[in-house]
């Protein structure tokens, strides 16, 4: 495991902000509790914490995931509708007696827990991208406590942490490992793009053999790509954005296919 001390009191908001070591690291002690929870010993490290999930968007895995993790960890997750809490909002956003500024909610949820959870994209920002994320670093700013991204409109660094955490129990390293990112076909309109970003940020960050498929016209953030980039060439590993499916698929170790639309 890698030695760290420099996890308390931060967000986690994208992988971006994380180095290799520190992935690493969480990924040990996930592994670790995981194994723990198998054998049903006692890791109660959360005893009497407050975690506050704001779900913007409905949620089977990500909300029940939370809230058992917390409770085997021995602390205890609020679960806060929008629509019953007034809704938090960026400063020019207020409606009245519909919504509360972020910067109010923020701060109020600081002072009674020690940290909060964050699900926004799509309609609840009406489809405009980064504004979601806006939203959740607008939290950051203001909390006295870390801030979790349960998925926005670019980022879902649980997922991503999540992923690269397999890859290492089923192959038990990343070196040399090929991991295929493939757009898939879905009758929705609208699909965002945080999983396929988050995946291949964690994919490069870890040193994998990092393929992006998709069909021209599908084409993930440009931002995000530069730093995949950058990623490979750090680890010295590969990155390719290849539109043909079949030859990206060759050779493959993981293929993980998810529908996103532009």
């Amino acid at each position: 495991m890698v030695k760290t001390e420099s996890f308390r009191g931060r967000d986690y908001i994208n992988l971006l902000d994380y180095t290799k070591e520190e992935i690493e690291t969480l990924i040990d002690v996930a592994i670790d509790l995981k194994k723990k929870y198998a054998l049903w010993e006692p890791h109660k490290l959360l005893d009497a914490k407050t975690l506050f999930m704001i779900f913007y968007n409905s949620s089977l895995r990500t909300r029940n995931s939370f809230e058992a993790g917390m409770t085997q960890l021995g602390g205890h997750a609020h679960f806060l509708d929008p629509s019953k809490i007034y809704a938090p909002a960026l400063e020019g956003d207020e409606e009245a007696y519909s919504t509360e500024r972020v910067s109010d909610v923020a701060r109020v949820l600081s002072r009674m827990g020690q940290g909060i959870a964050i699900r926004c994209y799509g309609d609840p920002v009406g489809w405009i991208y980064g504004k979601a994320n806006e939203i959740i670093n607008n939290f950051a700013y203001w909390a006295d406590c870390p801030v979790i991204n349960m998925e926005d409109d670019k980022y879902h660094p649980c997922q991503g942490l999540a992923d690269v955490m397999t890859v290492k129990e089923k192959f038990g390293t990343f070196k040399d490992v090929k991991f295929v990112m493939s757009w898939a076909y879905s009758p929705s309109v609208h699909k965002p793009l945080a999983v396929p970003q988050s995946a291949i940020i964690a994919a490069t960050k870890m040193g994998m053999e990092t393929v992006l498929a998709h069909p021209k016209g599908m084409e993930l953030d440009d931002e995000i790509i530069k730093h995949c980039k950058l990623n490979a060439e750090k680890n010295n590993s590969g990155f390719e954005i290849m539109n043909d499916m079949e030859e990206a698929f060759e050779g493959a170790h993981v293929v993980y296919p998810k529908a996103w639309t532009c």
